[in-house]
C-alpha cells in the first residue's frame, strides 16, 4: 500500500516537472525587427492626405 502510495507521488512528481518544463521552451522563430521601420500591413482606414499630417506629427514627438 505505502509501495504504491510513493509511486503515485513519485509519477505525480515527473509529470508535473515535464509540464512545467515543457513551458520553458522557447519557440523557434525568430523575429528580426529594423528600428524606425514599419513592416506591418498596411491601414486602409489612413488614407495619402492624412499621411502627411502623421508624419509631421511624428517628427514633432520622436526623440532628438
Amino acid at each position: 500500500m505505502i509501495k504504491s502510495i510513493k509511486q503515485s507521488v513519485a509519477l505525480t512528481g515527473i509529470v508535473a516537472m515535464a509540464v512545467l518544463l515543457a513551458g520553458c521552451l522557447e519557440s523557434p522563430d525568430v523575429i528580426l525587427f529594423e528600428p524606425g521601420v514599419y513592416q506591418g500591413m498596411s491601414d486602409p482606414l489612413v488614407s495619402n492626405s492624412d499621411s502627411a499630417a502623421l508624419q509631421e506629427r511624428l517628427a514633432n514627438q520622436m526623440d532628438r
